[in-house]
Order: C-alpha cells, then structure tokens, then sequence
C-alpha cells in the first residue's frame, strides 16, 4: 500500500472567496518566472474590478525597461466553486486557470496557483508583506505541493519581501 504526495494530489482550493473583498488592488509578492512576464523588472500589480455581469475585469501591470506595461484580461467564476476557481482570459480564446489556493482571513494576501502547479503568485495588498504573513502564504503553497524553489521575488518599489531581505 502505498502514500500519494502532496505533488500527486489535486490542488485544493479555499472553500470560499467573497469576491467584493477580493477585488481591488494587489501586489505581486512573489511568483513562478513565467514567459508571459519575461519583460517584467518589477512593481507588477493586479486590479480586479467587477462587473455588473457577474465577470471581472483584470488588469495587469508591470514596470518594463521602457515604462510600464499592461494587460486586460476578464475572469469568469468556475460554478460552484465557492468563488475559488476562475478562468481568466487575455487572449481569445486561451483561458487559464486562476486557483485561489490560500487566502489570509483579512484578505491581506492570497496565493493563487493553476491545479497543474506550473503557474503560482504570492499577492498582498500592500507592497511588502511581513516575514510572518509571508510566511503564512508560503506555507499555504508549500502544503498543495507547489516546488518554493522555483518562486522569485518581486520588487516593489525598490524592496523585496523575499525572506532574509534587506530593508531600506
């Protein structure tokens, strides 16, 4: 008989998301390099808006070498997914899993994460997060069996909130 690890086990998501206290704005804490944000040097941030259609607006930004860069996509609530699971699409007609997989009771941060385990973010709602939030976060991540080696940190207006940083 043998013992399935966390790696081989579906992703669970928290049970269930208030989406007005979800959406606004969040910082990007940290994330999985991804090829889409390849161009992004740092202060990356989310805005989730909603919609009178029960969607919700997404906009992304980054700061790039050359000024800031944005992305519109709109995301769309899986049923009965207690608001946990979206689909979020910025190219017609790609849509990618949005998995809300940890979330501070006070909507402080939230990780999210794809059920495949190949995409995953750390947000705060402020741009620095404190080493024992951070730490929450990251141990929300760790216990779905997402690798943290492979997590990078972002910079948020000069500073990061990668364990053992410096603040300035």
């Amino acid at each position: 008989m043998g013992c399935a690890s966390t790696q081989d086990s579906t992703v669970a998501t928290v049970p269930q998301v208030d989406l007005d206290r979800y959406t606004g704005k969040w910082y990007e804490i940290a994330s999985y390099p991804m090829y889409f944000q390849r161009k992004c040097l740092g202060d990356t941030t989310a805005q989730y808006t909603a919609r009178e259609d029960g969607r919700i607006d997404v906009l992304n930004r980054c700061r790039t070498a050359k000024g800031f860069d944005e992305a519109d996509g709109i995301a769309t609530v899986v049923p009965d997914s207690g608001n946990a699971r979206l689909r979020v699409s910025f190219f017609w007609p790609f849509k990618g899993d949005y998995w809300i997989i940890g979330l501070d009771p006070l909507y402080r941060w939230a990780v999210v994460g794809s059920p495949d385990r190949k995409y995953l973010w750390i947000l705060a709602r402020s741009p620095e997060m404190s080493a024992m939030r951070l730490e929450e976060a990251l141990a929300a991540a760790r216990a779905q069996g997402y690798d943290l080696k492979e997590l990078r940190y972002t910079e948020q207006n000069g500073k990061t909130s990668a364990p053992g940083a410096a603040k300035r």
